[in-house]
């Protein structure tokens, strides 16, 4: 690719290989191509997911400890009630680039990811950031930043424990009563698409916890869409609004519906469709 020069046009593309301009039609054409392969990814990583919930679990004994803002707090209170539990690894601390004004640059871009925490929690799930500042600074940052993640501070052998004393990473737990679990562990590249309540949930025992997945018998499973609510109106225990589930299931049927018939497009003249539901 070159640079741009000084004769272009404000707004111009510098001068690089760009790809053909075409015809709407043939640009549809070319959508429907690769439509065909990015089905197929969205169907691999469904199968990595179910898949992730099958792995084995492994009990921790240990009783860690935590600094919360409201004091001492072990693995269990992170859970804060709920049954599942992410922990984010974020470094800051003196002797990370940025201390004490910011944590690390790529930490603090994966917090300003985090979507609104009232869906995860809605599925029994909690995300915790943890690093080694006091809490007196987390609380600082948090404000500085704009984030609203529970964020502990380390004082044992978590990090080292979990591997997440020299790098960042997601570590997974789920509880049975008092007993806690630790099933999944994502660090590296794994971790920079992390985010979104579906990056997280995907990562976790229970998954999206909707009928349509592959999960193990016994797996609590709601419709999909039917729990969904505005992040100011989720009720604990409350069944779903009906007026929402009579909208979600007429969605859900006219989606169906339309990939059925792409679907005998397709099967009818292979050369002309290229759609997969």
């Amino acid at each position: 690719m070159t640079t741009a020069t000084q004769n272009e046009p404000a707004g111009a593309l510098p001068a690089m290989q760009t790809p053909p301009v075409v015809s709407p039609q043939d640009w549809e054409a070319a959508r429907q191509k690769l439509l065909v392969r990015e089905k197929a990814q969205m169907r691999a990583r469904d199968a990595l997911a179910a898949e992730r919930r099958r792995m084995p679990w492994v009990e921790v004994e240990k009783p860690y400890a935590f600094e919360g803002p409201a004091g001492k707090a072990s693995l269990l209170d992170l859970f804060e009630g709920r049954r599942q539990l992410i922990v984010y690894r974020a470094f800051f601390e003196p002797g990370v680039y940025g201390w004490p004004d910011h944590g690390c640059r790529g930490c603090s871009l994966g917090a300003d990811q985090v979507g609104h925490l009232a869906h995860l929690n809605a599925r029994d799930t909690t995300l915790a950031y943890a690093s080694r500042a006091p809490q007196a600074d987390i609380a600082r940052l948090k404000q500085k930043m704009g984030w609203a993640m529970p964020w502990y501070t380390i004082i044992d052998s978590f990090d080292a424990d979990f591997g997440v004393d020299e790098w960042h990473g997601h570590n997974v737990f789920i509880r049975d009563g008092e007993r806690i679990f630790r099933t999944y562990f994502i660090n590296n590249r794994g971790d920079e698409a992390i985010g979104t309540l579906w990056s997280y949930l995907d990562l976790t025992p229970l998954g999206r916890q909707e009928s349509w997945e592959d999960s193990p018998a016994g797996y609590p499973q709601d419709p999909p869409y039917q729990w969904w609510n505005w992040h100011d109106s989720y009720v604990e225990g409350a069944a779903p609004d009906r007026k929402w589930v009579e909208v979600s299931e007429a969605g859900e049927a006219a989606f169906r519906e339309q990939s059925a018939r792409e679907k005998a497009a397709g099967e009818a003249c292979p050369s002309c469709s290229g759609t997969a539901s």
